[in-house]
């Protein structure tokens, strides 16, 4: 499932990355890879505050729709 249907305060593990590979190289820099536990800390409008790797990181909504948890 995409990590935008994750309701405040649900964790996950990261499964798959989807996009261009720019766009997963990105999402990479920011702690967003395979097998990393990932938080949804706050649900604003769809955009979302996730907990990774002990940083939170603001996150688009299209963005977030390419992680699948």
């Amino acid at each position: 499932m995409l990590l935008t249907m994750l309701r405040n305060g649900q964790s996950s593990l990261i499964t798959h990355i989807g996009g261009k590979p720019e766009t997963k190289q990105f999402l990479e820099n920011l702690g967003f890879v395979v097998g990393s536990p990932v938080t949804v800390v706050n649900d604003i409008g769809g955009n979302l505050i996730v907990s990774i790797r002990d940083t939170r990181v603001a996150i688009s909504e299209e963005m977030a729709r390419k992680i699948f948890v």
